[in-house]
């Protein structure tokens, strides 16, 4: 599953198409990410979309090739955040699948270790890399025991970038969407979903595996810069 809801406003003035369709070295973010699909047999492709949607499935219908490619669509974008995006699939989501967000481009061969479910993607943090991070067991190197939503809080030991990657288990997702359900019915639709994933990492209800990413061989698109820096490791 892809989450393609969001305006991404960070990379103005590239504002009139949607982040994922910013080109790194001549193709888009996009093409990228269905290039790996393609590689690793993937069959099918539910992609959440609300900001310039139309831009995203014209270059889908172009690129898809094998894989079947279903749409959500958030009527809600504008005032809502991911958690919500997400909340969107509980239903036509029934199986295992992967979680990837739409402004990262990796090397395809990464995403291997990622075909097993309960598994995060994270990567040793650099000065330019900001958000959520995790912490891991001593005793478990693979093992997620905390995430961290607020990059500012004190945080014990050494802790790790999230990628915003994962790969989930049917039994996880039902306790998640059951998660989502009590959010976005106490009207909490404007947080992140990584607060959901945070809350039950804490209380024991979802275990999840480490897969760690090379820096050299991934990047998140958020600016204008970012985009330069993309090109520069993908040439």
């Amino acid at each position: 599953m892809l989450l393609a809801a969001g305006t991404g406003s960070r990379l103005r003035p590239l504002n009139n198409i949607h982040k994922c369709l910013a080109r790194v070295n001549e193709a888009p973010i996009l093409e990228h990410l269905v290039e790996c699909l393609h590689q690793h047999n993937f069959k099918r492709l539910v992609v959440v979309v609300g900001y310039l949607e139309q831009g995203i499935r014209d270059l889908l219908d172009k690129i898809a090739g094998s894989l079947t490619v279903e749409y959500i669509v958030s009527e809600q974008f504008k005032t809502t955040n991911n958690i919500y995006s997400l909340w969107l699939a509980r239903e036509i989501i029934q199986e295992p699948f992967v979680l990837i967000e739409s402004d990262l481009i990796f090397t395809p061969p990464l995403l291997e270790d990622m075909l097993l479910p309960d598994r995060i993607v994270i990567s040793h943090i650099l000065p330019w890399m900001n958000g959520s991070t995790v912490s891991i067991s001593a005793s478990s190197p693979h093992h997620v025991t905390d995430l961290h939503i607020n990059p500012n809080q004190n945080i014990d030991g050494i802790t790790y970038k999230t990628v915003n990657i994962y790969s989930l288990s049917r039994q996880s997702w039902n306790s998640i969407t059951r998660r989502l359900d009590f959010y976005i019915s106490a009207g909490k639709v404007n947080v992140y979903y990584e607060l959901v994933f945070a809350e039950m990492i804490a209380d024991g209800s979802l275990d999840l595996e480490c897969v760690f990413f090379d820096k050299a061989f991934w990047y998140e698109i958020d600016t204008l810069h970012d985009l330069r820096e993309g090109a520069r490791i993908f040439q």
